[in-house]
C-alpha cells in the first residue's frame, strides 16, 4: 500500500503553501481510480469542484463540491473519479503542529465526512485567507484551524449524549433549508415542545435555528458560485429573499462578497 508523504497527492498540484507545520495544497485530481493508500499526516480534503467517491474501512462517501472530509493518521482509503474536472483543497497538519498547540491527535478519531455548515464555513474562510495571502494570513489560518479542531472535539463530546431529535432536525434542516420553516411545525414533527427545542438547539449547534439555516444557505451558495449562474440565480436557488440579502449573509459568514469569492476561485 502506498504511503504518501507530506504535501503529496494523486493529481496535479497547482499551488502549495507550507508554513508553521502546515501544508496547504490546491490540486486537480487526474486519476480515474486511486487504489488503497494512506498519508503520513492527518489532513482535511475540501472538494471545490467536480465530484468523486471515496471509501475507507468504515464507509463510502459520494463527494460533490462542498464536501469536507477529515482523514486521520495513516488511515487507508481509495478514490474513484468520473471523467470531469475535479479539484480539491487540502490542509495537512504535521505532528509538530499538534505538539506546538498542545493538542492530542486522539481527540479526533478515524476519518469522517463533516456535514456541520459552521465547520465548513470555517474551512471556506481558511481557503479565502490562502488565496488573499497577505501579511497576516498565516496567523489567521492557524487561528481558524485551532477553532475548527476545538469545535470538532466539542462535537465529539456532544455526540456521546445527544438525544434522537438532534439528528432528526439536522436532517430536516439540511433537506429543507431553502423553504420557509416554522418553529411550531418543526416542534410538531419532532414531537417536542417549542420551548424545549428553542432552548436546547443552541446547546448542540452553537447557534440558534435561524442562524443555522442561514449558514446552510451560504454553504449551498459556495458550492455553486464556481458555475456561470448569476448572483440573483444563486440567491434564489439557495432560498434567500433576494440578491442583497444573500450578499449580506455571505459577507457576514465568509468576510468577503460572493463576487470576490468567485474571483478568488479562478
Amino acid at each position: 500500500m502506498k504511503n504518501l508523504r507530506n504535501g503529496e497527492f494523486f493529481g496535479q498540484t497547482n499551488e502549495t503553501l507550507s508554513f508553521d507545520g502546515l501544508t496547504i495544497t490546491d490540486t486537480e485530481y487526474t486519476h480515474p481510480f486511486v487504489d488503497w493508500h494512506y498519508h503520513e499526516n492527518p489532513y482535511f480534503t475540501f472538494l471545490l469542484q467536480g465530484n468523486m467517491k471515496e471509501g475507507n474501512k468504515k464507509e463510502v462517501y459520494d463527494c460533490s463540491a462542498g464536501t469536507l472530509l477529515y482523514h486521520h493518521w495513516e488511515d487507508a482509503h481509495y478514490n474513484i473519479k468520473p471523467d470531469i474536472f475535479t479539484r480539491g483543497f487540502h490542509i495537512e497538519v504535521s505532528k509538530e503542529w499538534f505538539e506546538k498547540f498542545q493538542l492530542s491527535k486522539e481527540n479526533i478519531e478515524g476519518s469522517f465526512n463533516i456535514k456541520n455548515p459552521d465547520l465548513k464555513l470555517l474551512t471556506y474562510q481558511i481557503l479565502k485567507e490562502t488565496k488573499i495571502n497577505d501579511d497576516s494570513f498565516e496567523l489567521t489560518v492557524s487561528q481558524l484551524l485551532l477553532n475548527l479542531f476545538s469545535r470538532l472535539s466539542n462535537q465529539k463530546e456532544c455526540n456521546k449524549k445527544k438525544p434522537l431529535w438532534v439528528n432528526q432536525i439536522d436532517e430536516i434542516l439540511h433537506e429543507n433549508f431553502a423553504e420557509k420553516l416554522s418553529l411550531a411545525e418543526l416542534s410538531q414533527t419532532l414531537n417536542i415542545h417549542p420551548m424545549h427545542l428553542s432552548r436546547d438547539f443552541q446547546k448542540y449547534f452553537n447557534c440558534n435555528l435561524g442562524e443555522y439555516v442561514r449558514k446552510l444557505k451560504v454553504e449551498k451558495s459556495l458550492k455553486i458560485l464556481n458555475t456561470s449562474e448569476s448572483l440573483t440565480e444563486v440567491a434564489l436557488e439557495c432560498g434567500f429573499a433576494d440578491q442583497s440579502h444573500f450578499i449580506r449573509c455571505f459577507k457576514e459568514d465568509i468576510g468577503i462578497t460572493p463576487l470576490k469569492y468567485r474571483n478568488l476561485l479562478k
